[in-house]
């Protein structure tokens, strides 16, 4: 990568690390206040569904003015939510302003996830593909390795209203390196004119419309929005539970805690960069993360040990990115160009419903049955979900090729 590039990476690290922040201190505070798994879990949900729902008009915005923009303006409005949940929570008191501050800024950085990924593309038109999306989501996990540490750091010396205040802080500076990057790059996004004059004079549901007819229509693109989806519920029910799984059921302390989310951000580092170097087929590179993440949550949950569940939980945030590289180029390789914007929004909505599912399925089920038997309930319906499109597209598959030889 060019020298001049390296601020919009800087960009993304920055803007990841915040929101990892956030990530990290939801459901352990709502946790440690409330003392129970279902509040987790529905704080998960509250906080992540919002941000899903938002996706397929977001991808249409990205289809009718610059991405750049737009990505700038996600930052500046996710620094404005944190300080604007802090004053709320100053004059009116309650836990809900932090849920609330964290979905507010989980929308926002929905804009920036579908802007960032039609620019990619754009800036790194001459460069592999597969290699730019594996830097991409390096600088993303530097942010997962440092978040939970710094925030955890953070709690020992502040309130947290002061952590979130740090946090909008920082967002201010990822959009500040944004804005440094394109002063030095002179990036200017490809010229569509014509196309975006026309999106502006089309009924409001037309892109909606032309990205479900993508999603029905273009070959490969359900299987992998299925294969995300199936993926997404043993991330979700991951991600829902693993506080109160470390903290409560384990009974290990918050530093371990912290220690755990830093060891997984760590192995996806090394994963992504095997995948940045190796130059592996994108079709390994899905299938295994796929199966490794299937069998991580199969132990996370089966496990009586804090060490068993280590072990399956970095199993399972290990591998998520190298899938991630997987879907995203794949994705690209199916989808128009110029429709990429509102029909990757429509995508990731569909590939990511199982997250707030799964957040919604451990606030429901937590009372009634252990968590570790649901995690792996979750696992086995993932790989369930996989066998069946494997299975199906190879029917697919075979029956065309008999259509061809009649």
């Amino acid at each position: 990568m060019r020298v001049n590039h390296q601020a919009f990476f800087c960009s993304l690290f920055i803007a990841r690390l915040a929101d990892q922040i956030l990530l990290f201190l939801v459901p352990l505070v709502v946790y440690q206040t409330t003392r129970q798994v279902s509040w987790s879990g529905l704080a998960f949900f509250i906080e992540t569904l919002p941000r899903y729902l938002v996706f397929p008009f977001f991808g249409a915005l990205c289809d009718r003015f610059p991405p750049l923009r737009l990505m700038r303006l996600s930052q500046a409005a996710r620094a404005l939510a944190c300080f604007g949940g802090i004053a709320a929570y100053a004059l009116f008191g309650g836990i809900g302003w932090l849920i609330a501050l964290s979905a507010a800024c989980g929308v926002m950085t929905s804009q920036g996830l579908v802007a960032r990924e039609v620019m990619l593309p754009q800036i790194f038109s001459t460069q592999q593909i597969q290699k730019v999306l594996a830097y991409s989501q390096l600088a993303d996990q530097l942010g997962f390795v440092l978040g939970p540490m710094l925030a955890a750091l953070l709690l020992g010396v502040w309130r947290w209203e002061s952590v979130v205040a740090a946090t909008g802080v920082l967002f201010l500076c990822a959009d500040a390196a944004l804005f440094v990057w394109q002063r030095l790059s002179g990036f200017r996004a490809p010229s569509s004119g014509s196309a975006q004059s026309l999106a502006r004079a089309a009924h409001w549901s037309t892109p909606l419309r032309i990205a479900l007819k993508h999603v029905w229509t273009l070959p490969g693109l359900k299987k992998l929005i299925m294969l995300a989806a199936a993926e997404n519920l043993v991330i979700g029910v991951t991600l829902a539970t693993s506080a109160a799984m470390v903290t409560g059921l384990h009974a290990q302390s918050n530093r371990y805690y912290a220690a755990l989310q830093t060891a997984g951000a760590i192995a996806t580092v090394l994963v992504l960069l095997t995948v940045a170097r190796a130059g592996w087929p994108a079709r390994v590179l899905g299938l295994v993360a796929f199966v490794t993440i299937c069998v991580g949550g199969v132990i996370a949950g089966a496990s009586a040990s804090p060490w068993g569940y280590a072990l399956g939980f970095l199993l399972i945030v290990g591998f998520d990115k190298m899938f991630n590289v997987y879907i995203r180029s794949a994705r690209l390789q199916i989808i128009p160009p110029e429709d990429y914007g509102k029909t990757i929004g429509v995508a990731i909505l569909l590939n990511n419903l199982t997250q707030p599912l799964a957040g919604l399925l451990v606030g429901v089920f937590s009372a009634r049955t252990q968590t570790g038997p649901l995690i792996v309930a979750m696992s086995l319906t993932m790989g369930g979900i996989g066998a069946a499109v494997s299975i199906g597209s190879a029917l697919l598959r075979r029956k065309r090729a008999w259509a061809l030889e009649d």
